[in-house]
C-alpha cells in the first residue's frame, strides 16, 4: 500500500517536498550554467563539460511546471479555507510583497556581480567604454529569477476572473460535478500527452524557439511569452482542479513506474533530438524539424513533471523534520540565491579544480550562506511570518509553515 494511504495526513508532505525541490533545484540549475561547453552565462568558466548542460536540461524540463501545478492545487485549497478576500490579501502580502521588496536589492546585487566579472575580464579595472543599459520598458523590464512571483500573480488574477462566473452559476453543484468528472477523465497514463498537446502547439508557433531551452523563461518583460503562459497556466489549472479531486492524487501515485519510465525515455529522446548536451543556441526554423521537436519536448516536459509528482507522492508523503525545514527555507533560498551563485562562480573561476568540484563548491557555498541567513535572520523573525505565514519562536517546536504557493 502506498505510504500516503498508510499515513493519511491533512498536510500534503509529498507536494511540499516537490515544491521545495523545484525551488532548491534553481540553485543547481543556475550554478551549472557556468560550466556549459558553450558560453550562455554571465560568468562562464573555462572548466566545463557537456554533463553540466545535460544536468541543466533535465532540471529545466520539469522544475517550474511542477511548481505551478502545485501552486494551482494550493490556490484552490486556500480559496476554500480563506475565501476570495482572504486569498487576495494573503497573496498580496506573501507574493506581491516579497516581489516588490526584494526585486531592487536582488537586481543591484546581480549588477554588482556583472561589474565584478567585467573588471576581471578587463584586467582588474572596471571598463568605462561599455554600452549603456537598455531603456526600462514593458518589454525590457528585468524581472530576474523573481519572475515566478510575477507569473504567479498573473495566474491568480486569471483564476479569480475565470472562476467567478462558474461559481455564480454552480448554485446546485451540478457544474462542479461535471468539472470533477472531466478532471477524473484527464488523469491516467495518458495525462502527459494530453497536457503536452497545447504546449507543443505553442512551441511550434513560437517564432524564435530554441529547443534545448524548452520553455523560454519569462524573466524579461512584463508580458510573459505565450509558451510560458501556456505551460505554466495549464499546469496551474490542472493543479487547481486536482484539489477538488484529492482522490486522484492516489491514482497519480500508483502510476509512478509508468510516468518514470516514459519520462526517462522521452527525456532522453528529447535531449538527442535537440542536438545532445552541447546546446545549439540557434532557433529552429525548418518546419519539418520543428513539429516533431515541439511534440517530443512538450511530452518530455509533462512526462517528467508527472514522474516527479508521482515519485514525490509515493516516496515523500510521510513527515520528515529535515524535509519540513528545507520546505520552509526554500522560498527564502530561492529569493537570495542568484547573486550568491554568481559570487561563488566568480570566486572559483581561476581555480584549477575540475568543473564538478567547482560546481559542488558553488552549490554548497550558496546553500550554506542561504540556510544560515534563513535561520538567523528569517525563520524566527517577522520576515519568517511574512514569507512563510508564521514566525517560529526560538527553542520552541515549530508548527508547519505555509509554502509560498499556499
Amino acid at each position: 500500500m502506498p505510504p500516503s494511504e498508510i499515513h493519511p495526513t491533512d498536510r500534503l508532505h509529498g507536494l511540499d517536498a516537490l515544491r521545495a525541490t523545484a525551488l532548491l533545484l534553481g540553485v543547481v540549475l543556475h550554478a551549472s550554467m557556468a560550466y556549459f561547453p558553450v558560453t550562455i552565462w554571465i560568468v562562464p568558466d573555462t572548466d566545463n563539460s557537456p554533463v553540466a548542460s545535460a544536468i541543466f536540461f533535465a532540471i529545466h524540463l520539469f522544475r517550474m511546471t511542477s511548481f505551478f501545478l502545485i501552486a494551482g492545487l494550493f490556490a484552490h485549497m486556500m480559496l476554500g479555507r480563506r475565501g476570495t478576500l482572504g486569498f487576495i490579501r494573503d497573496r498580496l502580502i506573501r507574493i506581491a510583497g516579497p516581489l516588490a521588496a526584494f526585486w531592487t536589492p536582488v537586481l543591484a546585487a546581480i549588477i554588482a556581480g556583472l561589474v565584478w566579472m567585467a573588471a576581471i575580464r578587463n584586467g582588474g579595472t572596471i571598463p568605462t567604454d561599455g554600452p549603456p543599459p537598455p531603456p526600462l520598458t514593458v518589454g525590457t523590464f528585468p524581472l530576474t529569477h523573481l519572475w515566478f512571483l510575477y507569473v504567479l500573480l498573473i495566474l491568480y488574477a486569471a483564476m479569480l476572473v475565470m472562476r467567478a462566473p462558474f461559481a455564480m452559476a454552480d448554485r446546485d453543484g451540478r457544474w462542479g460535478r461535471f468539472v470533477d468528472r472531466v478532471t477524473g477523465a484527464l488523469i491516467g497514463p495518458w495525462t502527459p500527452a494530453l497536457m503536452a498537446a497545447p504546449l507543443a502547439l505553442a512551441f511550434w508557433l513560437a517564432p524564435n524557439w530554441t529547443p534545448f531551452f524548452g520553455i523560454p523563461t519569462p524573466d524579461t518583460g512584463l508580458v510573459p511569452n505565450p509558451v510560458a503562459l501556456t505551460a505554466f497556466g495549464s499546469a496551474f489549472g490542472l493543479g487547481f482542479l486536482l484539489d477538488r479531486r484529492r482522490d486522484l492524487l492516489a491514482r497519480i501515485e500508483r502510476l509512478w513506474p509508468v510516468f518514470t519510465v516514459v519520462a526517462l525515455g522521452v527525456g532522453a529522446a528529447a535531449l538527442v533530438m535537440v542536438g545532445g548536451p552541447v546546446p545549439d543556441l540557434a532557433p529552429v526554423t525548418d518546419p519539418n524539424l520543428k513539429a516533431p521537436l515541439a511534440a517530443v519536448v512538450a511530452l518530455a516536459v509533462f512526462a517528467s513533471t508527472f514522474a516527479a509528482l508521482s515519485l514525490a507522492l509515493r516516496f515523500a508523503s510521510g513527515y520528515s523534520a529535515v524535509r519540513r525545514y528545507l520546505a520552509d527555507a526554500s522560498y527564502w533560498i530561492y529569493i537570495v540565491h542568484l547573486p550568491l551563485v554568481m559570487v561563488g562562480q566568480i570566486l572559483v573561476i581561476n581555480e584549477t579544480w575540475p568543473w564538478f568540484v567547482k560546481l559542488g563548491a558553488v552549490i554548497g557555498g550558496t546553500l550554506a550562506v542561504s540556510l544560515l541567513s534563513y535561520e538567523l535572520l528569517v525563520r524566527h523573525t517577522f520576515v519568517g511570518r511574512w514569507l512563510n505565514g508564521r514566525r517560529v519562536p526560538w527553542r520552541h517546536p515549530p508548527e508547519p509553515a505555509l509554502s509560498p504557493a499556499e
